[in-house]
């Protein structure tokens, strides 16, 4: 039996693991649950899975949390930072879901690398804003790291079996989000609605938000930079409406391996939480025959900014990431109280990148800064 933190656990990452949990009871114990400000649902799932530990934001949410609770419940409520470190690094957890959403996974992460615990990652940011120390932690404490992510997660199923050095680049596959089609001239009035409306995915506010810009995209890319190995120029992304194929490995032979599946979160998941085995994730089975067919085609630039952000942020290096990254969640959380445009998001992270002169990020507290002062820039240059 695998023992579990599920940070982030009233997200759609969450939840999606939690339904493996049930789905193979025999293999799973629950040990930690976290979330935001979601107590309700939070309070549902610490009735279901009695874990020893659940934490939210605050203490005045776990207040409310404890009184929601059934008298004589033996999970401890704890908030904050701190609770989310206790919850990462809990002794009798084997494998963190490191799900939070954005840079507040940070910390939390990298205490459950430092605390030797394996990692199921779909917080993205992670490696985003401080990939060459993560990747050296995770090498010092000896712990796994699957990627959750359904692009990272194609890739590392399909360079299972074959050499790293015989890999001719990846190619990340998007599905191009609500927007693929709009003219670049009236991407200025779209709503908030119409962005939170992905064709393909079920997927949190910030998360669509992403996809949408095509930011998301960019943070795949460099996340992806730190998880392979592989320079920006031998890390492509190709347009793929239909989101069948999630990824795809190419090769120095020219063969290209790929992996495919329906749009659904759980099967990657399953696929960190049980590797090297496979189970049944409840995912519908992919039938190519009710396929009409799959296209590929290249992004456009002018009308996803935010991906050619992303590549500059990389290409920069140290700590633009980290401040693109918080920009970006500044921008996106401004577009969703309707203070900015939805082309104001990437208008607004070239703003604060072009204000920003990078620097050597030598510790997790190095990267932390950088990422207020970008909150910090970012809100300054809202307007009023």
């Amino acid at each position: 039996m695998k023992h579990l933190t599920i940070l982030g656990s009233t997200g759609s990452i969450g939840t999606s693991t939690l339904d493996i949990v049930v789905a193979h009871g025999e293999r799973f114990r629950v040990e930690a649950l976290t979330a935001g400000s979601n107590i309700e649902l939070l309070a549902a799932q610490v009735r279901r899975f009695s874990p020893r530990l659940a934490v939210v934001q605050n203490e005045e949410l776990a207040g409310e949390l404890r009184d929601m609770l059934p008298t004589g419940c033996s999970t401890e409520i704890m908030s904050g930072v701190e609770g989310l470190i206790a919850a990462a690094t809990l002794p009798e957890t084997e494998m963190v879901v490191a799900a939070i959403v954005g840079a507040a996974g940070l910390v939390p992460t990298a205490a459950a690398i430092k605390a030797g615990k394996d990692l199921a990652l779909a917080n993205k940011e992670t490696l985003v804003t401080a990939g060459h120390l993560i990747m050296d932690l995770v090498e010092r404490h000896e712990v796994r790291l699957y990627p959750v992510d359904s692009e990272h997660s194609a890739v590392f199923q399909s360079m299972e079996g074959h050499r790293s050095h015989d890999i001719s680049r990846i190619i990340l596959t998007a599905s191009g989000g609500p927007f693929l089609n709009t003219p670049t001239e009236m991407l200025q009035r779209v709503t908030v609605a119409d962005a939170l409306n992905h064709p393909n995915w079920s997927m949190g506010k910030k998360i669509s938000i992403d996809s949408a810009t095509m930011m998301n995209k960019g943070l795949e890319v460099i996340e992806a930079r730190w998880l392979f190995d592989l320079p920006a120029e031998r890390i492509a992304v190709n347009i793929h409406p239909q989101s069948i194929i999630h990824s795809m490995v190419e090769y120095v032979d020219g063969c290209v391996i790929a992996q495919l599946g329906t749009p659904d979160m759980k099967a990657p998941i399953a696929y960190a939480l049980t590797y090297p085995e496979r189970v049944p994730s409840g995912v519908k089975p992919l039938d190519l025959t009710e396929l009409s067919g799959l296209t590929f085609f290249k992004p456009d630039m002018e009308r996803f900014p935010c991906l050619g952000l992303a590549y500059r942020a990389l290409a920069e290096g140290e700590s633009m990431p980290a401040v693109m990254n918080a920009a970006n969640e500044v921008a996106v959380e401004a577009f969703l109280q309707g203070r900015i445009g939805f082309s104001g998001i990437a208008a607004l992270i070239e703003r604060v990148m072009e204000s920003h002169l990078p620097h050597d990020l030598g510790s997790i507290a190095d990267v932390l800064e950088a990422d207020v002062w970008s909150r910090t820039k970012t809100r300054e240059l809202l307007p009023a």
